[in-house]
């Protein structure tokens, strides 16, 4: 059982920054791809960052330049530092973590936590 939990999310304002934390715990491959989605209310569901274990990095194109997303291998959490935040970033914002067993592709969620930007 592979357990995510967030942790950071909040209200600010129009050009503050938030850092968002996803701890990893239970059981789950050594590789595995941790990363953020989020869901503003009656959209869809959006990727917003990911991370490899390697490092590699990717960013959906609205954050680009304003968020960075960071991992800590070591206690298997990810970090979500947004910068500039507007109000369209307010939404829910999930952890989500990718992994394969046995060859097959597999993903966990976290609870989502809310970010309201609002002045």
């Amino acid at each position: 059982q592979v357990q995510l939990v967030e942790s950071g999310g909040g209200l600010v304002q129009p050009g503050g920054s938030l850092r968002l934390s996803c701890a990893a715990s239970g059981k789950f491959a050594d590789i595995y791809d941790i990363g953020w989605y989020r869901q503003a209310s009656g959209k869809q569901r959006e990727m917003v960052a990911g991370i490899s274990t390697g490092g590699t990095t990717a960013y959906g194109d609205s954050v680009k330049g304003r968020f960075t997303i960071s991992r800590d291998n070591a206690k298997n959490t990810a970090y979500l530092q947004m910068n500039n935040l507007q109000p369209e970033d307010t939404a829910v914002y999930y952890c989500n973590l990718k992994e394969r067993i046995w060859g097959n592709p597999t993903e966990h969620w976290g609870q989502g936590t809310q970010v309201t930007v609002s002045s």
